[in-house]
């Protein structure tokens, strides 16, 4: 998912019906087996800074952050939160209580064919790849999305090179078709990563629980 900018501070209400009750319901955490999904604390923000700064972290966006622009997407992502009822929950392994990234709701407001939409995302340290983190911390997202929120359909994109990302697209059960597949207009003309792919999850999939640990990329 792109870096959340000013301009995506809120979504179409025919995407989202949020309204005040879903604000004054957004809980404060959620958890799987193995995951804390939170709110941001102050304490977050160095090891934040630290995986936006890291260039093995950042391979598949236009551009490491620095220290205040970190911070700054914090700040984003906490009013969001206040004032939509959804967004980047910060995520901790329980086990250790270690700030593993964050996965969450964002709305894409960017012109596309699909948009406006709510984007499920995620970004997570180097540290702790390879535990199905992702996967499993999105799988939470999602019912809060679909039950909660009352979201139709939750998309997710990146770029077509990213293969890590749509492995866990493809592992939630959601469907990529090749005629959704876009330049992302945010991403320069001559950059590897500006086409994109779309993945698609509605409530009815979800419900079905089509997810799939082994799905094939498409």
């Amino acid at each position: 998912m792109g870096q959340p900018g000013a301009s995506d501070h809120a979504v179409d209400r025919r995407v989202l019906p949020c309204n005040d009750r879903s604000v004054s319901t957004t809980p404060t955490e959620m958890r799987s087996d193995r995951l804390l999904l939170r709110r941001w604390t102050t304490s977050d923000r160095p090891a934040f800074a630290a995986m936006n700064a890291d260039p093995v972290v950042m391979e598949y966006y236009p551009s490491i952050l620095t220290r205040s622009e970190s911070d700054a997407f914090v700040d984003r992502i906490e009013d969001h939160f206040d004032h939509e009822g959804f967004g980047l929950w910060a995520v901790e392994v329980t086990d250790t209580s270690q700030f593993a990234g964050y996965v969450g709701l964002w709305p894409a407001t960017f012109e596309a064919h699909f948009t406006p939409a709510v984007e499920i995302g995620w970004r997570l340290r180097r540290e702790v790849w390879g535990h199905g983190y992702a996967t499993e911390a999105a799988s939470v997202v999602l019912d809060d999305g679909f039950h909660r929120l009352g979201i139709d359909e939750i998309v997710s994109f990146a770029a077509t090179i990213n293969r890590p990302s749509r492995n866990v697209m493809a592992k939630l059960g959601m469907r990529h078709d090749p005629a959704d597949n876009f330049d992302h207009p945010n991403v320069e003309a001559s950059s590897p990563l500006r086409p994109h792919v779309l993945y698609r999850l509605d409530a009815g999939d979800r419900a079905l629980d089509n997810a799939d640990p082994q799905a094939p990329l498409t």
